[in-house]
Order: structure tokens, then C-alpha cells, then sequence
């Protein structure tokens, strides 16, 4: 679906309280304060604050989505290369949106799960796994990926170390003694760190070239 301008402010603006207040914290007059709009607008454009947070996952969706079958069509790389590009996407997404990050985290942590964000959240992680398995059905067709290749353990791998490195971006900084750096050369650093680490990590465990026997 495409949203208008004014749909997109709205979006943007509910992304950030929910990040900061949490689903229930936050209300529709809440939404419409920080958007300079009347409360009767987001309920003509979204209805609820359930469908609200329903249009900003299929915005996020929709983006993510895009770049993927983008990537599976390009005809002008290697197997190996699709996967790097899908690393360094998924690292620039989720540094790049940390309150959509958070909004992730915030619910999958929470003993107090809200159902409709639950139900969203689980479409999201099938639908990246689903494009990530054609990517590897492609190198393994091509006979660059070995067959026994364990796709949930590498989609946690990848989701869970960039979403570890980035709630505890702190922790990082002292103990590799970063505390002096700016926080925009610490996000370039720590997105090029993720992208080697992971890029290396990725090519010995799906490639023939260092194949793991079970």
C-alpha cells in the first residue's frame, strides 16, 4: 500500500512514541500532539491505533521486502555476493531505524506480549526467512552452498548479533576502549566491524570452501 505524505508523518511519529513508551503507553492523542494533527485524522486515515501500528509494519515490510527481491533478480552476482549485500541491508536497516528496533525488542522481551504486534513481528521474521532461503537455494543450485545448511540458526545469527551489538552498544565501546569516539564514527565503526565479522562468519559456514562436517 501507498501512504501519502501526511499517513507517513503520522507513521514516523507513532514509530518513535511506541519506541519510547511502549505500545499501551501510548494513545491516539498522544500520536496526534506530537503530529500537529486532529485525533479525527488518524482515525479517518488508520482507524485505530491497532491498524496504525499495522500500516507502520507494512511500511517497514514493504521497504525490507523490496530491497530482497530486488537482490534475488540481480542476475550480475555470485551467490556469495547476494549474501553480503543482504548483510550489510540488514545491518544498515537496523542501525539505521533503531526505533523500529526497538519496538521489536520491546514486545519480544516483554512478559506482557500485546497479540496484534506478536502476530506482526512473527509475518516479518517468516517473510525475511522466506527470501533468505531463496538465496540459498540459488548458491546451492549453482554449487557455491553446500546442502546442510541450517537456515534458522543462520537467520538468528544474523538478526541476533546485529541486534545484541546494537542494545548493548555501551558495553562494546569499553571494552574495546571507544569511549572517546563520536557516536557517528562509532555507528560507522561498529557497521563496518558487523559487516566484516559477519561476511566472514557467513562464507565459512554456507560455502564449499571450508565445508563443515557434521
Amino acid at each position: 500500500m501507498e501512504y501519502n505524505a501526511k499517513q507517513l508523518q503520522i507513521i514516523e511519529v507513532a514509530e518513535q512514541l511506541f519506541a519510547q513508551k511502549g505500545f499501551a503507553g501510548t494513545s491516539v492523542r498522544d500520536i496526534a500532539l506530537e503530529a500537529d494533527v486532529n485525533v479525527s485524522m488518524i482515525s479517518y486515515y488508520f482507524g485505530s491505533k491497532e491498524k496504525l501500528i499495522e500500516a507502520l509494519f507494512q511500511h517497514r515490510m514493504t521497504e525490507s521486502r523490496s530491497r530482497l527481491e530486488t537482490l534475488l533478480t540481480d542476475g550480475d552476482l555470485v551467490p556469495l555476493q547476494k549474501i553480503n549485500i543482504l548483510i550489510d541491508s540488514v545491518i544498515d536497516r537496523l542501525m539505521g531505524n533503531q526505533c523500529f528496533h526497538n519496538i521489536m525488542l520491546r514486545e519480544q522481551l516483554s512478559s506482557e506480549r500485546t497479540p496484534i504486534i506478536s502476530e506482526h513481528i512473527m509475518n516479518l521474521k517468516l517473510r525475511n526467512v522466506e527470501l533468505m532461503q531463496k538465496l540459498i537455494n540459488e548458491g546451492q543450485e549453482a554449487g557455491a552452498f553446500r546442502k546442510n545448511i541450517d537456515l534458522s540458526l543462520m537467520s538468528t545469527t544474523l538478526y541476533g548479533t546485529i541486534n545484541y551489538a546494537i542494545a548493548t552498544q555501551d558495553f562494546y565501546k569499553k571494552i574495546n576502549k571507544l569511549e572517546s569516539m563520536g557516536a557517528e564514527e562509532f555507528q560507522k565503526y561498529l557497521k563496518r566491524r558487523l559487516s566484516q565479522h559477519l561476511k566472514s562468519l557467513f562464507k565459512s559456514n554456507v560455502t564449499n570452501e571450508h565445508n563443515i562436517e557434521n
